[in-house]
């Protein structure tokens, strides 16, 4: 790989962020911590950080809405709602390994529940009285394999 110069980085990081994130490992690895281009670096490392708390509120809401749906409606469960609860909690278990992230998901689980309320709501017709008001099932409940929202 060619080593780009601190003052190509910028540009580089406009043109093809692939080998931009390459060349700041490769900087990194040879100790020149000097060169990175700490500005584009930390928007980077922001914008991630917010994507994996986006990624984690969506499965969340994903799974709750699916939850919901199981537990209200069991004459036509099927097998794609299963597998979608089943699909979200194992990407939720693979985010969640993080504690940051696991943390966030305890922060968010309310809000997502009000989305994935929503969600349900509209996808079931169901009167949004006749489910629970608040979340209720605990961060860990959800996760649990053995939860089939009876």
């Amino acid at each position: 790989m060619v080593l780009r110069t601190s003052e190509a980085l910028p540009a580089l990081y406009e043109a093809d962020e692939t080998a931009w994130l390459e060349s700041m490992a490769e900087l990194i690895r040879e100790g020149r911590t000097q060169d990175l281009d700490y500005a584009h670096l930390q928007d980077y490392l922001t914008d991630m950080a917010k994507r994996d708390k986006r990624e984690v509120q969506s499965r969340l809401v994903t799974l709750l809405a699916h939850l919901l749906k199981w537990s209200h409606q069991p004459t036509i469960r099927t097998g794609s709602w299963h597998a979608t609860i089943l699909a979200q909690r194992c990407e939720l278990e693979d985010l969640l390994e993080s504690g940051v992230l696991c943390r966030h998901a305890a922060e968010v689980l309310s809000m997502a529940y009000r989305r994935a309320l929503q969600q349900a709501t509209i996808e079931t017709g169901i009167p949004v009285n006749s489910f629970p008001a608040e979340c209720p099932y605990s961060l860990q409940q959800i996760l649990n394999q053995d939860l089939q929202a009876d």
